[in-house]
């Protein structure tokens, strides 16, 4: 297979070199599709009126940038993109990129530009280049002379500077479904010649454990098959093991799934409040921070409307101190199912929010001289405290709110505060 290497990044018509023989190449790299048309899932990138079949038909390149998570088809997708365009496509880790390596990659794009050849840069972990090393590429991205087309599993809002992201369009690549998954391991099986080989049931298997990564599952396969002439579950399961979950304590997918963990709740859900509570358990997801956001939620969402909600969470959070995990785990799903069954008042959360917001625009407004201490004669002379009696339940005419203010309603009045858990 035609190709080169070139320091830390690849070259070439498909951005690979091979200097090895066909069949020592893997499995998921034999199998990485060439055309969009061989693309198997992304519907909703792919194919008529979407964003890739369209810049494709226009033949107009646009930087990208490729958000989801590993084995997606991000790296395949800008290879098939660079081939569409004729360009000549060069790829370049930011985990292994140092600045010397961008400066080669710009000098190369001149020497193509002077020949009427595009050049399409593919960074995979761009989330991974600094902010420095992100600026060094926007003069040649402003002016033409590179295609970017970025790869990162992490929130691009997050990771990639503001301006590369507003030269560049942002494109979720979506985890595969299982019966997509499916379709390429009948695919590979079908080019091994090993349809005689390999059952039904196994083949489900991998897809069950792939979590949407085509090359995780194309990696099993071909492990299983070296494995024995006659693959079946139990060689599957005795070739991968136990897979642990696609999860970050600091990425997207902590966040996500404690944030559709909240939405759960507060959307009264049981099944998907236990569904994503036992994700972040099962993930390895610190209890006591799983506790913690319970006890948020019982004050901020339930509020008035249960009142025991607030004790029930701290005490929640004080067992699993006391307790530890797994047996915690029992605990988390008692009061989380108490409180997704709880009725729901934001009333006090609200309240709080324009509270705040209020003090923080009349910070300067005096505090009424008739609400003030007068511990001396000439205070009480002044008018300090006037009025005021020491009885349960006095209550005075005058407002307890300072004059610039006094006709601001805080409490029973909506926020407007979109709340985000991230």
């Amino acid at each position: 297979m035609p190709g080169r290497k070139v320091g830390p990044f690849h070259v070439g018509n498909n951005g690979v070199c091979y200097n090895i023989s066909m069949s020592r190449v893997p499995l998921a790299e034999r199998m990485r599709p060439q055309t969009l048309d061989e693309v198997i899932g992304q519907e909703a990138i792919i194919g008529d009126g979407k964003i890739l079949t369209e810049i494709i038909k226009k033949a107009e390149p646009v930087n990208l940038i490729f958000w989801g998570p590993p084995g997606t088809g991000k790296t395949t997708l800008a290879r098939i993109l660079a081939k569409e365009y004729q360009a000549d496509f060069v790829e370049l880790s930011a985990v292994t990129a140092k600045k010397a390596d961008i400066e080669a990659v710009v000098e190369r794009a001149r020497v193509n530009w002077n020949l009427k050849i595009r050049t399409v840069l593919f960074v995979d972990e761009i989330h991974r280049f600094n902010k420095a090393q992100q600026d060094a590429f926007l003069p040649h991205v402003e002016s033409g002379l590179i295609i970017l087309i970025g790869a990162t599993t992490e929130n691009p809002s997050f990771e990639v500077i503001s301006p590369l992201i507003s030269r560049s369009r942002v494109v979720i690549v979506s985890p595969l479904k299982k019966a997509d998954i499916l379709k390429v391991l009948e695919r590979a099986v079908k080019a091994e010649k090993a349809e005689q080989r390999v059952d039904s049931e196994a083949l489900d298997y991998i897809a069950e454990l792939s979590g949407g990564d085509a090359r995780s599952a194309l990696g099993d396969l071909e492990l299983s098959l070296n494995l024995a002439k006659k693959v079946d579950r139990p060689v599957v399961e005795t070739a991968v093991g136990k897979k642990m979950p696609l999860y970050d304590k600091s990425g997207d997918y902590h966040y996500d799934n404690i944030s559709a963990f909240i939405k759960s709740m507060r959307g009264s859900d049981v099944d998907a409040t236990l569904y994503y509570l036992a994700r972040m358990v099962q993930s390895g997801e610190d209890a006591k921070f799983i506790a913690r956001r319970m006890v948020i939620f019982a004050s901020e969402d339930i509020g008035l409307a249960g009142n025991g909600a607030l004790n029930l969470a701290v005490s929640c959070f004080e067992a699993i101190e006391r307790v530890g995990m797994p047996e915690g785990g029992i605990i988390l799903s008692h009061v989380a199912v108490v409180l997704a069954k709880a009725k729901k008042d934001r009333s006090t959360y609200d309240g709080w929010v324009r509270a705040q917001a209020l003090a923080n625009k009349s910070m300067g407004c005096p505090v009424p001289i008739h609400l003030r201490n007068a511990p001396t004669k000439l205070m009480k002379d002044l008018g300090f405290g006037e009025g005021q009696q020491w009885t349960a339940g006095f209550h005075l005419d005058k407002s307890y709110l300072p004059d610039a203010i006094k006709h601001e309603k805080i409490f029973g009045q909506p926020s407007n505060y979109n709340h985000n858990e991230k």
